[in-house]
């Protein structure tokens, strides 16, 4: 069989890949782009979107609790744990079917099937009707990542879960054990405390959010203790003991270990890329623990073979992927990107109270130097954030002493995962703080405190 030849192949079709791909084809390019499950690859179909909907469910829920504080009436305030996930898996294959359809509109060669690279500049794909050589000058890895799992600790998907049995849960839990506070333990925590189970989060650094401020980190703990969940830090699941419907933890901490028992366990102790069975080690692509080494511009030193997104490390964001699939996709069009700077890529954890940060936190920056400035403003000091009922929370700012650059952004509180933009915006625009200062924020809203925070900075914080 003739191989189909093309100018990109991108394998996996996540926010990397299918962005990647966009991208080409708007810049000219003839690509193809094999994705072996989903379109839209976890973000989609199993994390960023289907969290948030789920997460949107216990937010509305939780509200209705507070009617009373509105001046509302709300009785007999319940939910239905199967029609909240089928809202959820709604909401992905929408977002899922969307993807197709660019894919059509850009003419783009979408293969559903698992692809190896075959040699340079080739790809062989395994689809249900057999097996498709394809050829072209770049080729793009963006095959993602999984849930790493744990030696003893395996999800079964039915007393231990991972992700994608916790957005298809098979009951509600009654008590259950989150292992692992980062951002997807941090999540599912909320929820599912939200509507009611009782929640013990087991941390095995520090602190919870432990990539977070620890200022904002201890903030944000102490309204999950408030909300009822039980927080273990520096803590470690040694085993899990399997029995009929529970199961007993051992928990180490303080250097004792302890048992308790649980009905469900889920596991979110970090992901592990996917870089088996793609030929990527015949290439002769260098691979450090799971994922694949490549240069700012995600180039992997084999001619033409770029990879992206959280097969080539940290931050393992979505919108870090699509920027990476840009800025290669005008790579291979023969255009000049810059490449992208990890510390102006802005992370968000969607628990309650929401979690955002972009750049240095405080202690990162005194390691790393430099003679800093801290502004903060809590949100009790805020006229919208009154009137919304959301008073808990602080948005803090970290500036370099001698010439004003804005290092690191930090918050937590109602709707900081939309707030964090304006700092983002601003850091791309290499502002100082007199720009911060001399802009005009609309009154009343919750970007105010931003401003606020500025302010706070240089000892002029006008409402606190």
């Amino acid at each position: 069989m003739a191989a189909k030849n093309f100018d990109m192949i991108v394998i996996g079709a996540g926010p990397g890949g299918y962005v990647a791909a966009i991208r080409g084809a708007q810049l000219g390019l003839n690509v193809a782009c094999v994705e072996r499950e989903h379109l839209g690859g976890i973000c989609l179909n199993w994390g960023c979107i289907p969290t948030k909907a789920m997460l949107r469910s216990s937010e509305v829920f939780h509200l209705m609790h507070r009617a009373k504080e509105f001046g509302l009436k709300a009785d007999g305030i319940g939910y239905d744990l199967d029609a909240v996930v089928k809202r959820s898996r709604g909401v992905a294959k929408q977002l899922s079917g969307g993807i197709g359809h660019l894919f059509k509109k850009n003419k783009i060669t979408s293969i559903m099937g698992e692809a190896k690279l075959s040699g340079k500049g080739k790809v062989t794909v395994r689809t249900d009707k057999g097996t498709e050589e394809l050829t072209a000058k770049a080729i793009v890895v963006a095959t993602g990542a999984r849930a790493r799992e744990l030696p003893g600790l395996e999800a079964d998907g039915d007393l231990v879960w991972t992700y994608k049995t916790a957005l298809t849960p098979p009951r509600m839990p009654k008590k259950l054990l989150v292992i692992g506070s980062g951002a997807i333990g941090i999540e599912f925590a909320s929820f599912y405390n939200t509507l009611g189970a009782d929640t013990t989060v087991v941390e095995v650094m520090d602190r919870v959010l432990p990539v977070e401020d620890a200022e904002i980190s201890a903030f944000a703990k102490k309204q999950f203790v408030k909300q009822g969940m039980k927080i273990m830090e520096k803590a470690m699941v040694k085993q899990l003991d399997r029995g009929k419907g529970k199961v007993t933890a051992h928990i180490e901490v303080g250097g004792k270990v302890e048992t308790q028992e649980f009905d469900t366990v889920i596991s979110a102790v970090g992901i592990v890329g996917n870089v088996e069975n793609l030929g990527l080690e015949d290439m002769g692509v260098k691979i450090d623990r799971t994922h694949v080494v490549t240069d700012e511009y995600c180039r992997t030193g084999v001619e033409g073979l770029f990879a992206i997104g959280d097969i080539a490390g940290a931050p393992w964001l979505a919108h870090k992927a699509s920027h990476e699939g840009v800025m290669v996709a005008e790579l291979i069009a023969g255009k000049h990107p810059h490449p992208i700077k990890p510390n102006s890529i802005a992370g968000c954890t969607y628990c309650h109270p929401q979690v955002a940060s972009v750049g240095l936190t405080e202690a990162k920056a005194k390691e790393a130097g430099y003679e800093i400035k801290v502004g903060r403003f809590p949100f009790i000091g805020n006229g919208k954030a009154i009137a919304l009922g959301e008073p808990e929370g602080l948005i803090k700012t970290v500036f370099d002493a001698k010439t004003g650059e804005l290092l690191g952004a930090h918050m937590v509180g109602a709707e900081v995962t939309e707030l964090i933009q304006g700092y983002v915006v601003g850091r791309a625009l290499e502002t100082t703080e007199e720009d911060l200062m001399n802009t005009v924020f609309p009154h009343p809203t919750l970007s105010e405190m931003m401003h606020e925070a500025v302010l706070d900075a240089y000892g002029r914080a006008l409402h606190f």
